[in-house]
């Protein structure tokens, strides 16, 4: 009996040993099987980077072939994707339909319409990249008209939602495009929001903001609506030198041609009321500072500035469309009157 006890234990320890030796065993299988397989797994084809995309580019270019990338990026977007998928895959959309656009040229009006359903994401970031990578589309002339369908919701979701990042990308997406007439009557909706914009302390979106305004300055039938939207009462800060350039001169821009559209022969053939706090009295009432604006800006160290500064004023002294015949030439009532 005093034998047995020492063997059993013995036997107990070699027992102990095998399992050890199996255990450690596996243990160094199942990481050869995790490095094997780690050193054979190809990477994706591109991580959406610049770099990568630059080198498909570069790739496409000296070899003649797709590099298909636009795509996989395409299909994994009708995947159920969570909103921050969502997001970087628009994100990469976007980068690749510059870098690549021959192979971007090659989608098809599904593929437009696939990114622009993406507008009714309930995620913010998901809409901005939708709207960038729409922006990006509307590049490649073919895909305009179908962009253009999205313009209502552009407009809408710019009125709607007070994100400047937002209201850039759906803003520059809409100064790409020519807007069609069917979209008037929604942009009389949306022109208080616009000018909201136009007042905010973002440059980047009242730049676009701007340019916007300025196109439909142009367009007979939106004229009115703008001049007699709704301003601040401090409007004309807007027009200080220490404002920066860029929209300083799209500010003078915007003057400028309501301006030219207020003097033309068709606008003058109705007699227009204006609302006390309207844009058409900031700028061109009776008690607007706009002159002493303008002067200061004719001295403005930035020349395209100056330029378009003396552009305006010539504009409010001899309007353009009596232009030819200097004697008819009169003075805009209270306008640099009396030696100003």
């Amino acid at each position: 009996m005093g034998m047995c006890k020492p063997l059993c234990l013995g036997h107990v320890d070699i027992r102990k040993s095998l399992v050890g030796l199996a255990t450690g065993a596996g243990a160094i299988y199942l990481l050869y099987k995790t490095i094997k397989a780690g050193l054979n797994c190809r990477p994706p084809l591109c991580s959406g980077s610049p770099i990568c995309i630059a080198r498909l580019a570069i790739e496409r270019e000296r070899h003649g072939r797709d590099s298909g990338e636009i795509r996989r990026l395409l299909d994994a977007l009708e995947c159920k994707q969570d909103e921050y998928a969502k997001s970087m895959i628009l994100h990469s959309i976007t980068r690749c339909v510059y870098l690549l656009e021959a192979e971007a040229s090659a989608c098809t009006t599904d593929d437009v319409s696939l990114v622009g359903s993406m507008l009714d994401d309930k995620d913010n970031s998901v809409k901005i990249q939708a709207l960038n990578a729409l922006k990006a589309l509307s590049g490649i002339r073919k895909f305009r008209l179908k962009i253009q369908e999205h313009s209502i919701k552009v407009l809408e979701l710019i009125c709607t939602i007070w994100d400047s990042e937002l209201h850039v990308a759906g803003l520059r997406l809409l100064n790409n495009l020519p807007l069609p007439d069917f979209v008037h009557p929604q942009l009389r909706r949306v022109m208080p929001a616009l000018m909201e914009i136009l007042q905010s302390d973002h440059t980047l979106a009242q730049v676009q903001a701007i340019r916007l305004l300025s196109y439909l300055a142009q367009k007979n039938d939106l004229l009115y609506d703008i001049l007699n939207c709704q301003v601040h009462s401090n409007f004309l800060n807007m027009l200080q030198c220490t404002q920066p350039g860029s929209l300083l001169f799209e500010l003078l821009v915007f003057a400028e041609r309501l301006s030219e559209g207020r003097n033309s022969p068709h606008y003058h053939a109705v007699r227009w009321h204006y609302s006390e706090r309207s844009l058409h009295e900031a700028l061109f009432g009776n008690d607007s500072r706009l002159a002493d604006r303008l002067l200061a800006l004719v001295i403005h160290p930035e020349e395209d500035v100056q330029i378009q500064a003396c552009k305006v004023i010539v504009s409010l002294q001899c309007p353009p469309d009596v232009g030819v015949q200097p004697s008819s030439c009169q003075p805009s009532h209270s306008f640099f009157n009396n030696g100003e």
